[in-house]
């Protein structure tokens, strides 16, 4: 009763979550888990040896807006109204524009590298190339030539020339020209390191322009600090930081020099318009001012009368307004003409001449801004662009706002100057009296003073441009220039890199294991089969024996084998002895589900384990169709009986002591009744009443009958003469016997068609075996002396 108790208890304790199972379970392959860490380990050190590092540039710039007011009329549409995000954004493209790019590359002649050759690596020569390549032929051949060659240096006059890197190679001379599909180019030596690189191959790399400009657009990384935010970050990585450093300050300094060009267009456009009327203006002030010597100096008049004083004033008032009318309505005419012009139609206008109507002044002013977005933009998209079509729309929109305001003004300055005529009409009327050389004298001085005043107002105008021009200012502060900003490489991290490969090192194993046990549908020790089937008592496990290891136990046998036949030996007069059976006590059969699961290998050696206790034991070879004992002791024993259980069986006058062989195998004395030869109706043969007088006779002769059966899942031989055994030792295969044939054993046992059934595991890993094969305490002992031999015992 106490296994069974055990049993219950295993039973029991299996059914909960065993984590130091699961744990132990892992921890018998550490073996891989170790390997596979060292190969991670060791495949992650060469990537990262041969891997080229990364670094990471940053700049900082802070967008300056130092566009005009928009005048109150302008601000109230919502046209003309866009927010800072969008104008950000705005900047980032034209920031990333391919004309800025390939400026750049131009500028730092990036479309020409050169390579040290390493026997795994190349490493980039920025700056430091022992050579200069040179070209014949013109850029816009060059920038679209994709060619790369070898050259090693030989002499500090001399080089190797070669296409290929295992190529024919060529001797040239520094200064020579070198033939190309392209052209010649010329290499040419460095001052200063030749020498160092003497013996070594360089790589020289020349890229189109286009694919290049397309690469580094797609790694400039340009975005706001934050929401809302003016101040942009510009990030770039390279292999080489003093390139990613220069190609970043290189593209803000390119940025600012094309705002800076834009603003001084406009100012230039400006200060020209104004020029050109300062120079009419001071053609006709010196024309007045001859018209007065001319007038003096013919009348001889030296004062003015001051009769007139009063009429003259007034009259010098009316026309000075007439005349800054007619001003106004010819600047007027001249702006409607410039609006006009379809050849100019995406010209700035002048926009701070003062005209009275500040309507005009606000549209001229806004006009300007959108034409140099306009200009902005044109350099990242097309003119088919949405939003360059839009500004087009707007463009056209204030081009026609601008021709209906000037056209207002001018009219009601004519009926203005129609007024002030009639007004002059009167006063003239009054200065008759007044001497006509003295009104003329006052006409020209009139004329005189109003081309002087407009003449000074243009001046001023004129160096407000100029100045304007000076001191126009990049639209990028900068913030912080570009700088390495890990102080180190950002790839490949080398710490993360070795976790990652300790993690997946251990990852793959416990994954292979864990997939493998979720898959595995067979069973491995002793435990797995107290889990499937938990009623019937398990006798013990056999060892997986290696493939020099006996398979027969001896006499005097301490090996792990002969020790496990013990170990169920004991277990089986335990149960014997808790069993109340009547007949055939001590016959044992032994089966199993399916052929190969040591049925035959367990019924020889448990019957040598019995018969070495000095027990009188009979083995017999019940399975008349595939018999196995005979090939495993015809080694053992010369005079083998040429009759055995069929011959029996089939013929009366044979009797049990005819068949039966006593042999000696490995020191054991133990009598065996072998299968015989293998009958045409084993079946029919074995329902023989023979059958029945034969264990009777056995079953009183012998202390032990032990029966190798057929497996009892194929033929129906085992069931047939199950009646005669009082034991049954049931045999399961680990690594072999699937988990879903146990279901066949549960319903032998449940329908109790085999005799008291006790369960066998055989071919049990040692990893997966019992306590004495994990501790080691199993085998041959050392040749110690006995106080030795009793200590380690």
């Amino acid at each position: 009763m106490a296994l069974i108790e055990n049993e219950n208890l295993s039973n029991s304790n299996s059914e909960d979550f065993n984590l130091k199972k699961m744990l132990l379970t892992y921890l018998k392959q550490w073996k891989w888990f170790v390997f596979s860490c060292l190969v991670c380990l060791a495949a992650t050190f060469f990537k990262l040896r041969y891997t080229t590092p990364q670094y990471s540039a940053v700049a900082k710039i802070m967008l300056i807006d130092d566009s005009d007011k928009s005048s109150g009329a302008l601000k109230d549409l919502a046209l003309f109204s866009e927010s800072e995000d969008a104008k950000v954004e705005d900047e980032i493209q034209v920031i990333k524009s391919r004309s800025f790019l390939r400026n750049i590359i131009k500028k730092l002649h990036l479309n020409v590298t050169y390579f040290a050759k390493g026997r795994i690596q190349e490493l980039e020569l920025y700056k430091k190339s022992p050579i200069t390549l040179n070209f014949i032929e013109p850029d816009s051949i060059i920038d679209n030539v994709s060619f790369s060659f070898y050259a090693e240096i030989v002499s500090s006059t001399e080089f190797t020339y070669k296409v290929k890197e295992d190529g024919v190679s060529k001797k040239y001379t520094f200064g020579e020209t070198i033939p190309t599909n392209f052209g010649g180019m010329i290499v040419t030596p460095k001052d200063g390191n030749l020498n160092d690189y003497m013996g070594s191959t360089i790589k020289v790399k020349i890229s189109k322009l286009e694919s290049l400009s397309e690469s580094l657009k797609n790694r400039v990384i340009i975005a706001p600090s934050g929401k809302s935010s003016k101040v942009l970050s510009i990030i770039l990585t390279d292999p080489v930081v003093e390139k990613a450093k220069d190609i970043i300050n290189t593209l803000i300094d390119e940025y600012n020099k094309s705002t800076i060009d834009k603003k001084n267009e406009i100012s230039n456009n400006t200060a020209d318009f104004i020029n050109e009327r300062v120079e009419l203006i001071a053609e006709d002030l010196v024309n007045v001012d001859n018209s007065i010597v001319r007038f003096k100096t013919g009348n001889k008049l030296t004062d003015v009368s001051t009769e007139a004083a009063t009429f003259m004033q007034s009259s010098t008032i009316n026309q000075q307004e007439m005349d800054q009318s007619k001003i106004e309505l010819s600047l007027l005419n001249s702006m409607k003409s410039v609006l006009g012009d379809e050849t100019e139609k995406y010209e700035p206008i002048p926009s701070n001449l003062g005209f009275g109507d500040a309507t005009i002044g606000g549209l001229s002013t806004k006009y300007n801004e959108l034409l140099q977005r306009r200009k902005t933009l044109l350099k990242s998209a097309g003119e088919q662009n949405p939003i360059v079509v839009e500004l087009d729309q707007t463009l056209s929109s204030i081009r026609q706002n601008l021709t209906q305001s000037i056209d207002n003004s001018s009219n009601s300055l004519k009926i203005r100057i129609n007024n002030l005529q009639n007004q002059s009409s009167r006063i003239n009327s009054k200065i008759l009296s007044v001497p006509g050389q003295e009104s003329k004298l006052r006409s020209i001085e009139r004329k005189q003073g109003i081309k002087e005043q407009l003449y000074l107002y243009l001046l001023q105008k004129r160096e407000e441009a100029a100045i304007s021009l000076t001191a126009t200012s990049p639209s990028a502060k900068i913030i912080d220039e570009a700088y390495n900003s890990n102080g180190g490489p950002i790839s490949p991290n080398k710490k993360i890199a070795y976790i990652a490969a300790l993690f997946l090192g251990l990852a793959i194993p416990f994954g292979i294991i864990y997939v493998s046990s979720l898959l595995d549908t067979k069973i491995h020790n002793k435990e797995d089969l107290e889990k499937e089937i938990k009623h019937i008592p398990v006798l013990g496990e056999i060892p997986k024996l290696a493939s020099g290891d006996k398979l027969i136990v001896e006499k005097t046998d301490r090996s792990i084998l002969s020790e496990s036949f013990r170990i169920i030996r004991t277990n089986l007069d335990f149960v014997r002895r808790s069993k109340d059976v009547k007949d055939f006590n001590n016959v044992i059969f032994v089966t199993s589900t399916i052929n190969n699961e040591g049925k035959s290998f367990f019924s020889l050696n448990l019957a040598l384990t019995m018969a070495n206790t000095n027990k009188k034991v009979l083995l017999v070879g019940g399975d008349i169709r595939n018999p196995q004992i005979f090939s495993a002791i015809e080694k053992n024993s010369k005079d083998i009986k040429d009759r055995g259980l069929t011959e029996y069986l089939g013929d009366n006058t044979i009797s049990i002591e005819e068949s039966i062989n006593h042999l000696n195998v490995n020191n054991i004395d133990i009598d065996v009744l072998l299968s015989g030869v293998v009958p045409p109706n084993p079946a029919e043969l074995l329902m023989s009443d023979r059958l029945k007088q034969l264990f009777e006779e056995a079953s009183s002769l012998y202390d032990y009958v032990i029966v190798d059966t057929a497996p009892a899942m194929l033929v129906t031989d085992t069931l047939l003469i199950s009646k005669y055994a009082g034991h049954t030792a049931y045999i399961t295969r680990a690594d072999y016997t699937e988990k879903k044939i146990l279901n066949f054993a549960k319903e032998l046992h449940a329908e109790n068609k085999l005799n008291n059934m006790m369960l066998v595991v055989n071919d049990v890993k040692q990893s997966n075996f019992g306590y004495g094969a994990k501790y080691g305490y199993y085998g041959a002992p050392k040749k110690k002396g006995f106080f030795g031999r009793f200590k380690n015992s």
